[in-house]
């Protein structure tokens, strides 16, 4: 999908305009995972095998024999600059929320394919030692990433902190995390094989822009007469918005398979915003009738950077921080068990036969097959 482009300073302001073209990235990822896919054999050597429908999911998933284990890496991305600027300016370290976000891109992407979350490691890579010296910054960075780990019941195995001046900004951090699960029993797997028409799509509440759009949301401050601190909700600033942590799903699907549900299939929306409904690699419409409730922050950023629909619902979540497929029988169940988690949910759609596409009913925005290319 091509994103909107404009000239002028109070145009519409695109994800492609903040430095983040996906027509650009996403043939590298589609390169990288066919070379990825002929090392799978290797496994064998090993006596074990990949579960080949998990290529181009969010986890990879390996057949150790009684059960599967499931892995992923992920980045935090540009978040932690919001934190810094908002730190300068209000002299309080957001760096606890901050280890949230960063260990829910990892799990939130983990329990898509059925998986336990069970150990986390961290990588946290420095413009400098002086990022370190900061006490009260790391602590919190420390905390919160432990905070994280509790909830999501998965244990802290270790990390890497290099200082990487010259490949990182002096006073800056790339933060990241690995995480590894396991698919026990295999019945748990949900890779998508399960999905038919008929099935209902539940869609679990975001707490605002988490970490993706975070791109365009430090270009919109631009316009801002009062940047960080313009007030996008009463007694709320934009940069406060913004750091709101990202949700950690995982107590609900853990929940679910509690109560005996197994999704047929989910989806983590968080890069290619409601685009990522489309991640299946069946041909299936996706009929969207209830929305959720979009977050103040979000309806401010689509507002002030000139967005129409179609744009706002292809970049960010718009409410929606994640996707459940189930048996319709299981739906209902479904949002009480999020709701029992305190995670606001809502059936809003269902899977038919037809072409590959999503039809977001209540907007009149209709995504293809063309407008997520990630296989």
């Amino acid at each position: 999908m091509k994103s909107t482009v404009s000239g002028t300073a109070d145009g519409t302001l695109s994800y492609e305009q903040a430095g983040v073209n996906y027509d650009l990235i996403d043939p590298l990822k589609v390169t990288a995972q066919r070379a990825a896919a002929s090392t799978a054999t290797l496994l064998g050597r090993h006596g074990f095998a990949e579960v080949a429908a998990s290529r181009g999911e969010s986890a990879y998933v390996v057949d150790v024999g009684p059960f599967y284990i499931a892995s992923i890496v992920e980045c935090l991305g540009s978040k932690a600059l919001v934190a810094d600027e908002m730190a300068a300016l209000t002299g309080r370290s957001w760096y606890e929320g901050i280890a949230q976000d960063t260990i829910a891109m990892a799990v939130n992407d983990l329990i898509t394919v059925g998986a336990t979350p069970l150990v986390v490691q961290a990588y946290w890579a420095a413009g400098g030692s002086d990022w370190f010296a900061d006490a009260a910054r790391a602590q919190a960075l420390v905390a919160g990433w432990k905070r994280a780990c509790e909830i999501c019941g998965v244990a802290w195995g270790g990390g890497e902190t290099p200082a990487l001046a010259g490949i990182v900004e002096g006073g800056r951090i790339d933060l990241a995390a690995s995480c590894t699960g396991l698919i026990n029993p295999k019945q748990r797997l949900s890779v998508g094989d399960r999905l038919a028409p008929g099935d209902t799509i539940v869609l679990l509440d975001s707490s605002g822009i988490h970490a993706n759009g975070l791109s365009l949301a430090r270009k919109l401050v631009e316009r801002l007469p009062q940047g960080w601190l313009t007030e996008v909700a009463p007694g709320m600033s934009y940069g406060e918005a913004l750091l709101a942590p990202t949700v950690l799903y995982s107590p609900v699907t853990e929940a679910l398979w509690q109560a005996g549900i197994v999704p047929r299939y989910c989806a983590n929306i968080t890069g290619h915003g409601w685009r990522k409904l489309l991640r299946h690699p069946g041909r299936f419409t996706y009929r969207i009738h209830t929305l959720p409730p979009v977050p103040p922050v979000l309806a401010f950023i689509q507002r002030e950077a000139r967005q129409d629909d179609r744009e706002a619902y292809s970049t960010l979540n718009m409410g929606a921080g994640f996707a459940l497929f189930v048996a319709a029988e299981d739906a209902a169940r479904c949002v009480e068990i999020a709701q029992a988690q305190g995670i606001g949910a809502r059936i809003a759609g269902g899977v038919e036969d037809g072409p590959k596409r999503l039809l977001i009913e209540p907007l009149g925005i209709t995504f293809g097959d063309e407008d997520l290319q990630l296989r």
